[in-house]
């Protein structure tokens, strides 16, 4: 009997003892960590862009103008207003009723007006009206409702006399600029050291002393006396 033949004789002993597994190989820490690697650098990147979205300044939105109201912002009731020149002098006063301002186009509207204007050799021009509008500088006046302007006489720059002037009419046009100029397209009478012209236009440059009219004119002359 062979030696091998002894062995399978002791009972429970297997002669055939199986090989031992091989132990399964461990992924290693940074090939695991290289699958999620894109997956973490889509979520830095996203975080990154929401930062830069948050940190950089937005781009100022559009101003719309909104359109300026023609309504009254400001009132004045019972007033006076002067303006003097640079050495102090008076050169214009106005007063009034009620004045409204009106911020679409900056213009004034007084009721019963009383303006007075001084020119550079203090020749005395006074106004009145049930309504006086006025632009933003003061130099143009519209005057509505039993307008009358009055400049009063003296003595020009070399000395000569100037006669008194007075213009009524419903409306009246008063220009200081660039030449003092009073104007109107409807019916208007012109009252100068008792003569009488009335006519449906007229226009009168101050600083010429021309004055021209228009539209059935009619003229009535006072005599004179001799010197």
């Amino acid at each position: 009997m062979d030696a091998e033949d002894d062995f399978d004789l002791i009972p429970g002993l297997d002669r055939h003892v199986p090989a031992t597994p091989a132990r399964r190989r461990r992924t290693p820490w940074w090939d695991r960590l290289s699958i999620y690697l894109p997956v973490m650098l889509m979520g830095v990147l996203a975080l990154g862009s929401y930062w830069l979205l948050r940190a950089t300044p937005r781009a100022p939105e559009p101003v719309v103008d909104k359109p300026v109201s023609g309504e009254p912002d400001y009132y004045m009731r019972g007033f006076s207003v002067r303006s003097f020149d640079a050495n102090g002098n008076l050169r214009a006063e106005v007063l009034g009723d009620e004045a409204r301002h009106h911020p679409d186009d900056d213009r004034v509207e007084i009721d019963n007006a009383r303006l007075r204007n001084l020119g550079e050799n203090r020749a005395v021009t006074t106004a009145t009206a049930r309504r006086v509008t006025t632009n933003s500088d003061n130099t143009r006046f519209v005057l509505e409702g039993e307008a009358v302007v009055v400049r009063e006489g003296g003595r020009d720059d070399q000395g000569q006399p100037l006669p008194r002037l007075e213009f009524r009419g419903e409306y009246l046009l008063v220009e200081l600029e660039p030449v003092e100029r009073f104007s109107s397209d409807q019916p208007v009478e012109l009252l100068r050291d008792g003569d009488r012209i009335t006519a449906e236009r007229m226009t009168y440059d101050s600083d010429a002393r021309v004055a021209t009219f228009a539209g059935n004119v009619r003229v009535q002359l006072q005599p004179r006396t001799a010197p």
